[in-house]
């Protein structure tokens, strides 16, 4: 099954909109994990199956890992992902972009090295850099548009031939990079009219949407924004709110709670009924 059928099975059969995004920080982590020799493969798959149930798919920040020298952790945890919760996508959070040649290795990667369902790209170095990604029919390619960090106007917001530069990614993605029907766009839910201005520019096009949580995007606002008619097209990541709702050894059944919590919060402004 492809990414974007994966997804949109979740949608629909599972009823959720939420995104579990794996940031390991160890120093975080209850006290019985911390200091043992696979904390970081454990924290996570703890995390992972205690919410699989309320996720349309997890993002682990591939940063996070490689920090920590714990790639191989990340390669068990989505092979674990897929054989112990099949259906659920893993899209890998890496924001990688280089000339054609680099992004060939770096969609290896991500695809085959990491086996995930979906990968974070830059745009910023042209269609050159994302075809290798985009050749990928079955796999998502989910493309940095109008982000949440606070910096994010520095250049997305400069105006080119009277729009901001951000617009003409998501135009540009839409019209001419979809042709596999597998792209997305990076949508924060830091800025909602900016949702809305890109939802009116791209149709139904799946929006990746950080920064609910602890960045402070309102849901409200980001259903109100940018979901399509049927309640659906977002997948809406939350992180830290999630991975750290608890600390001690109950840990994942507090991430269970809050996912919980907050997939049902999306689907009160969806339509849906949660479970």
């Amino acid at each position: 099954m492809s990414f974007i059928a994966a997804l949109r099975a979740r949608w629909r059969d599972h009823d959720t909109l939420l995104c579990v995004g794996l940031d390991p920080e160890p120093e975080r982590f209850p006290a019985h994990l911390r200091d043992t020799p696979d904390a970081v493969f454990a924290f996570c798959r703890e995390i992972v199956d205690a919410t699989a149930d309320a996720v349309c798919a997890f993002k682990p920040q591939i940063g996070h890992f490689a920090a920590l020298g714990a790639e191989d952790a990340l390669a068990r945890l989505v092979a674990h992902i897929h054989a112990a919760h099949p259906g659920v996508p893993v899209i890998l959070d890496s924001k990688r972009g280089d000339i054609g040649s680099t992004a060939r290795h770096y969609a290896t990667e991500a695809f085959d090295r990491y086996g995930a369902d979906a990968v974070t790209i830059n745009p910023y170095m042209g269609r050159d850099s994302a075809q290798p990604f985009l050749d990928r029919a079955d796999k998502g390619v989910v493309v940095l548009c109008r982000t949440s960090n606070p910096g994010s106007g520095e250049f997305q917001d400069l105006p080119v031939e009277g729009r901001p530069l951000y617009q003409h990614v998501a135009a540009r993605v839409a019209r001419e990079w979809n042709a596999n029907g597998n792209c997305l766009l990076v949508m924060g839910a830091t800025w909602p009219e900016e949702l809305a201005q890109v939802r009116a520019l791209v149709g139904d096009l799946p929006f990746l949407v950080p920064g609910i949580g602890a960045q402070g995007g309102d849901v409200a606002a980001v259903m109100r924004s940018a979901a399509t008619a049927d309640g659906s097209g977002l997948v809406i990541s939350s992180s830290r709110a999630i991975l750290y709702a608890g600390d001690g050894a109950d840990f994942a059944d507090a991430a269970r709670a809050a996912a919980r919590a907050q997939r049902d919060a999306i689907n009160r402004h969806r339509g849906g009924q949660g479970a």
